[in-house]
């Protein structure tokens, strides 16, 4: 945060310790902030993982519904990849290991990436 002097208007009356004009206003500036870029955690296709095992995992780590769960995983299973989710870096970075840690506790090879929203 920075800090920058407003100087008083002219005309004003000076007080007992303004007398030479010379103090202001001391004002806080806010930078600006930005907005954080956004990442699409990716599911992708598998031949060995089983439909219900992905629904589970959308369910419980992306917090879908049965049947939004059931129309991702139809879709990463006719297309090859869908999207889970769009999030700020860390999340879907966390996301994305969380599914791939919870798929090899239970054998499957389900992968997750994540890729820079446009």
């Amino acid at each position: 945060m920075s800090m920058r002097i407003i100087p008083r208007m002219a005309g004003r009356q000076n007080h007992d310790d303004d007398r030479d004009g010379d103090t202001g206003l001391a004002v806080k500036t806010r930078a600006k902030t930005k907005k954080p870029s956004m990442y699409k955690v990716l599911m992708l296709n598998d031949d060995y993982t089983p439909m219900e095992f992905v629904i589970h995992v959308l369910e419980s780590i992306f917090d879908k519904s049965y049947e939004d769960a059931t129309t991702i995983m139809l879709h990463v299973h006719q297309k090859g990849v869908g999207v889970c989710g769009v999030y700020t870096y860390e999340i879907a970075e966390t996301k994305a290991m969380l599914v791939m840690d919870l798929a090899r506790r239970n054998q499957h090879p389900l992968q997750c990436t994540i890729e820079k929203d446009a």
